[in-house]
């Protein structure tokens, strides 16, 4: 057996001094970067002239769908859940899913568990009435029964332990985006974000 070999330097670490600088170098690129484009956004806007005002028209089922929208099934757990919120937005922002649709197209994607719950819910008040609910109403429904306040503590609790490792920020930065999605109500606004990525 060959025998181990040994580094005699080991990787420099990053001091939390460094680590703050980086991110803060790091905010003013993307901040300057937005800003930039928000500009050039502005400029094309005033140069162009009046445009006509388009009517916003209502979405189909079949318009929907197209947008390939995730499937829930209830066994995904809370991540599988979060995903399938931020990708059916997505679709409905894709397929201009206008606020009526929005709980009747989703639901449709429902499978399995999902489903039979939804059924559950909907059955004694009446599909109609059901879909009527907001959508911001249907996230909450679902994140109650499908992301236990259990689990959430335990995703709080890294969230507001989380450290960097060394000099490991990729990953840190990964996981801190990951938990910032998965424990909103940790950080409400862009600037206690901010504070929490820093901190």
């Amino acid at each position: 057996m060959p025998p181990k070999r040994t580094s005699t330097s080991a990787a420099p670490t990053m001091t939390q001094a460094a680590i703050r600088q980086l991110v803060a170098d790091s905010i003013v690129v993307a901040l300057e970067a937005q800003a930039a484009t928000m500009e050039s956004t502005d400029n094309l806007n005033r140069n162009t002239g009046p445009r006509e005002t388009l009517v916003a028209r209502k979405c189909t089922y079949k318009e929907f769908m197209s947008c390939q929208p995730f499937y829930f099934n209830g066994t995904e757990g809370s991540v599988g859940l979060i995903r399938w919120f931020e990708q059916t937005e997505s679709v409905f922002s894709r397929s201009n899913c206008t606020k009526d649709c929005k709980v009747k197209f989703a639901t449709s994607t429902l499978t399995e568990d999902a489903l039979s719950w939804w059924n559950s819910y909907a059955k004694p008040i009446g599909i109609e009435q059901a879909d009527k609910i907001a959508w911001t109403e249907l996230k909450r429904l679902l994140t109650n029964k499908y992301y236990p306040r259990t689990e959430v503590k335990k995703m709080e609790d890294e969230f507001y332990n989380l450290v960097v490792k060394g000099n490991n920020l990729k990953t840190y930065a990964r996981r801190f985006h990951k938990l910032a999605v998965l424990c909103p109500n940790m950080v409400p606004n862009s600037e206690k974000l901010m504070e929490a990525f820093i901190g």
